[in-house]
């Protein structure tokens, strides 16, 4: 791993980098790749990479990421990585209908921030549109990305959510990702539709996420919240990496894989980190509670590869990103949030 990431090409370089299991998982699943969805945070480097370990794979395919694509410039560098792009608003049936074929399908359209204020477009985003193309794709293979915010709050110290624990949404966001793996079950059940649900929390890049959140907070001298204490999370490279190693899981009833970091990480301990690498005093507000939004990962364990990316290298990363000014996508997570509210 580099010691720091200086720009944007690297940085989309080492997001988009496959594994020899990466590979391998596409060797086992035959045909074209379809990524539906795949304008936003995770997709065009998630699209990047199948289109790296397709042409490593035996055979030639088509790799193609669907969205309504409103940056040209995101559309014209998964074109120059070998990706087709195609435009469509998954909402509209007719148009998801009119979609390629696909033998192997990554599903990764959702909504959750503006939940608290426009619940019905986010119904719609997690329930109707898995609907129209679970139905287009039936046939196929399908990653469906879904989150741990399906689970409750659990104690800290039971070591997480289980894959097979009773869900227990908190808010509405959560509730209609609830009703998005719903819909993949009955078309797994009624259609035999092959399903992974990858049940993803947190990704990190340098861009965005908890990590990113907890070190601005810090850089900028604010109080760190602390009342959601203890977090998981992720490379986003790895998670990317994950996913696509589902597709040959892919079954009927689904394959559910808890994707996240193996540690339970202490909000109040990644912040004191963040503020000896800055020089920054560090301030708290709130208290840490017994429970916590954290997903058990001993199945992602035992079924494959370890995590390549480490703490140590995200927490350095991302400390030496905001140093230098480095672009964010301004959104933060609100992982601090315990009444599901987004």
């Amino acid at each position: 791993m580099p010691a720091s990431i200086t720009n944007e090409i690297a940085l989309d370089d080492l997001l988009s980098t496959p594994r020899r299991e990466t590979v391998a998982a596409l060797d086992a699943c035959p045909g074209d790749i379809i990524i539906l969805g795949a304008g936003g945070k995770m997709g065009p480097t998630l699209a990047r990479m199948a289109a790296r370990a397709a042409s490593t794979a035996s055979g030639s395919r088509r790799v193609m990421a669907v969205s309504r694509w409103s940056s040209h410039d995101a559309e014209r560098a998964l074109n120059d990585a070998g990706v087709e792009t195609i435009a469509c608003d998954l909402l509209d049936r007719d148009a998801v209908a009119r979609l390629p074929d696909a033998a192997n399908v990554v599903f990764m359209a959702g909504q959750k921030f503006g939940t608290t204020g426009a619940p019905a477009m986010t119904w719609a985003i997690n329930t109707l549109v898995p609907a129209n193309c679970a139905e287009r794709y039936k046939g196929s293979r399908i990653v469906a990305f879904s989150t741990g915010n399906v689970y409750p709050l659990t104690p800290v110290g039971a070591g997480g959510s289980r894959e097979s624990d009773t869900l227990g949404p908190v808010g509405e966001y959560a509730a209609s990702c609830v009703g998005r793996e719903r819909i993949f079950e009955l078309y797994a059940e009624r259609s035999g539709t092959r399903v992974a649900i990858v049940r993803l929390n947190y990704a990190i890049d340098l861009h965005y996420g908890v990590l990113v959140d907890l070190a601005l907070r810090v850089h900028r001298g604010e109080p760190v919240p602390v009342d959601m204490g203890y977090v998981n999370v992720i490379w986003q490279g790895d998670a990317n990496r994950l996913a696509l190693e589902c597709l040959p899981r892919a079954s009927a009833p689904p394959f559910i894989l808890n994707v996240t970091g193996n540690e339970v990480l202490s909000v109040r301990a990644l912040a004191e980190w963040f503020g000896s690498r800055f020089g920054k005093r560090v301030t708290f507000v709130g208290t840490e509670r017994p429970d916590a939004l954290l997903s058990n990962t001993e199945r992602m364990q035992t079924s494959f590869a370890a995590p390549e990316t480490t703490l140590d290298d995200m927490r350095e990363w991302i400390a030496s990103w905001i140093e230098r000014g480095g672009s964010l996508l301004g959104k933060p997570t609100k992982f601090e949030a315990r009444d599901g509210r987004f």
